[in-house]
């Protein structure tokens, strides 16, 4: 049965004006395995809320959001990807477009045991970015909005945006996985480290690539 407090916790979040807030690094909602959507939260609410969390992604603007990072407990993210990046980018890191996509209860496991690193960012994380190993390949296993099974493989970059959402909902930041010598400002990685690779930054702050 819907939850009232729930569902009046998801009420006084659309309440406000304009996009979400996002909640930052710090706040323990970020920290902690999420709760399993279920028939607590009922359709219409969710279907708010999606479209809220996809504003607020293109808002920020970022390729994914999970309920967390708006301060729901909720093991829900929504994912998209337009990849407007150079044929190079593309090719190195596999970046391709993704259509809108809603994960409820997601859940990965690596497929092979291919791994790939590069920067990467957090919108709960603002202004910084770091160096994350993560697997090649993905199987996702998830709802949709509809309550219709997804069980899909990732590869590339969207397989990183999978992780990074999913990771989200059990309490993981990318910080957790991340290089911690490849920790860079904004400004840093626009100016230094834009390259496809991480490789030279690697090379000038003394991390391994693995």
């Amino acid at each position: 049965m819907p939850s009232p407090a729930l569902n009046d916790l998801v009420d006084e979040l659309l309440s406000a004006p304009g996009v979400l807030p996002i909640v930052s690094a710090g706040d323990p909602v970020l920290r902690r395995p999420a709760e399993p959507v279920d028939d607590r939260l009922d359709r219409a609410r969710l279907a708010r809320l999606i479209e809220a969390m996809r504003a607020t992604m293109h808002a920020a603007p970022g390729v994914g959001l999970a309920a967390p990072q708006v301060g729901l407990p909720l093991r829900l993210a929504v994912i998209e990807d337009a990849a407007e990046v150079s044929e190079e980018v593309r090719l190195v890191r596999g970046r391709v477009p993704q259509p809108f996509r809603v994960l409820v209860n997601p859940s990965y496991e690596p497929v092979g045991s291919g791994r790939a690193a590069f920067f990467e960012g957090c919108l709960s994380v603002p202004g910084w970015g770091a160096v994350v190993a993560r697997h090649e390949t993905v199987r996702l296993r998830a709802l949709d909005e509809h309550g219709r099974a997804l069980d899909e493989a990732f590869t590339g970059w969207p397989a990183r945006i999978v992780q990074h959402e999913t990771d989200h909902v059990n309490g993981t930041l990318y910080l957790d996985r991340a290089e911690p010598r490849s920790l860079s400002s904004r400004e840093a990685m626009s100016e230094r480290w834009n390259q496809p690779t991480p490789a030279a930054a690697a090379e000038a702050l003394g991390f391994e690539l693995s």
